[in-house]
């Protein structure tokens, strides 16, 4: 079976714990602390992988858990980082957040690895927590707290045409025309259960990729029919080529076929239905005369004073292919050359923080240290070297408290304040 969709679980390691010992070493007088850092926890990236295509890895295993880090050792030993876990995925797989919907990834052009769940810091060993005031310190940091979420993979296929139409209409015929393809061909309904894609190659050299979307019917943006599982498809494709049975072998309506499936698109996503569009007005060849040219009129009358162009065609013969085609590569022409790709919607940084504990204390002078539940995951879930990061982190500062209660405590500018791993002076 095609799989284009699964839900999973992923997981990042979480960090090692720092270690808590002391030098005891012979003839060493008062060894000092010694316990070494945690490793850092695996990430979970998502690669593409050029030989897959389709998702069905995913249906069978649910949970990708990354390796954690190591705890610390005796003697400065820092533990070993997990290993990262990285999950192979085809070229055109969007990654969402499960419960909003929203992109966090898109596998596509350019886009070949991304990190969606970094592993946790390390924490760090007893030995950065000697002062001159606590020389035996006997507590270490905690490793950080895996990262979690519940991701819906989605493969939308990477194609500039996207043919559609009701089943049974020829789709898959002209598909293996006009391309390379070798789709299914038989004389009844839902021959075809996943997308096929084929390449168009014209004869000055140009030429594009055309994928035929199995047949939609009424009701497939509600879930009736196979179509639906594959509307997602259209989504990337600039140009919709529209294939009605013009003779009305089956005896449908085809303006009706047609105003049906552009709601469908349009019901689904409404910006499916603004692009640009060309009937393909098949199966004439068992049509002569006027017959051919009153059916061929209902349709232009009907959709060509909206700009969609008519083309009488025969996928059997190839009558009217090339006209067609070279139509529709002029439409392409037209249009923005950047490829559809979809924006990242989902931020990571916008999980809510606020239930959870900190505090904020003056350990000594011109020293100020804020740590706490609240503080450690919101600096697991923010990229302080990005610029939209930082600027989170200074919201984060603000809408908190946090800069209240430390002028509380009367910081002075230039005093330094630790968080954790992180450390840096204090400036209003």
């Amino acid at each position: 079976m095609f799989a284009d969709s699964a839900k999973i679980y992923i997981r990042s390691g979480k960090g090692g714990d720092g270690h808590v010992s002391f030098r005891r070493e012979l003839f060493v007088a008062a060894g000092g602390p010694d316990g070494g850092d945690g490793g850092k926890g695996g990430d979970v990236i998502f690669e593409v992988d050029a030989n897959l295509n389709t998702l069905t890895d995913y249906r069978f295993v649910k949970k990708y858990i990354a390796e954690e880090g190591e705890t610390g050792g005796k003697k400065n030993c820092h533990g070993k980082n997990g290993a990262d876990l990285i999950l192979k995925v085809p070229e055109g797989t969007v990654i969402k957040e499960t419960e909003s919907g929203k992109v966090i990834a898109d596998m596509s052009h350019g886009n070949r690895r991304e990190i969606i769940l970094k592993g946790g810091r390390g924490g760090k060993g007893n030995q950065h927590y000697a002062t001159a005031t606590m020389q035996v310190p006997k507590y270490a940091q905690p490793g950080q707290k895996a990262k979690e979420l519940n991701v819906t993979l989605e493969l939308k296929v990477i194609a500039d045409v996207g043919l559609v139409g009701y089943p049974n209409v020829g789709k898959s015929t002209f598909l293996s025309r006009v391309t390379n393809a070798k789709p299914k061909i038989a004389n009844y309904h839902f021959t075809t259960l996943n997308p096929n894609l084929g390449v168009v190659d014209l004869e000055n050299g140009d030429g594009f990729v055309i994928a035929d979307i199995p047949g939609l019917i009424e009701g497939a943006s509600q879930g009736i029919g196979l179509g639906h599982e594959f509307l997602k498809h259209i989504e990337r494709t600039k140009v919709i080529i529209h294939m009605v049975d013009a003779a009305g072998v089956e005896g449908r309506d085809p303006i009706a076929d047609i105003e049906t499936i552009n709601n469908e698109l349009k019901a689904y996503n409404e910006e499916l239905a603004g692009k640009p569009q060309v009937i393909a007005a098949n199966k004439l060849d068992i049509l002569y005369g006027e017959e051919e040219e009153k059916a061929v009129g209902i349709l232009k009358d009907a959709f060509e004073p909206q700009g969609i162009k008519v083309f009488p065609i025969s996928a059997v013969s190839g009558k009217g292919v090339r006209e067609l085609l070279f139509h529709v590569k002029e439409l392409l022409d037209s249009l923005p050359s950047e490829p559809v790709v979809f924006e990242k919607e989902f931020d990571l940084t916008a999980i809510d923080f606020g239930n959870e504990p900190y505090t904020v204390v003056k350990e000594e002078e011109h020293l100020f240290v804020v740590e706490g539940p609240r503080i450690e995951r919101m600096l697991g879930y923010t990229n302080l070297d990005s610029e939209k990061g930082f600027e989170f982190f200074q919201h984060f500062l603000k809408d908190s408290g946090i800069l209240d209660e430390l002028e509380a405590l009367e910081i002075e500018e230039g005093d330094t304040v630790k968080m954790y791993g992180l450390q840096f002076d204090y400036y209003k």
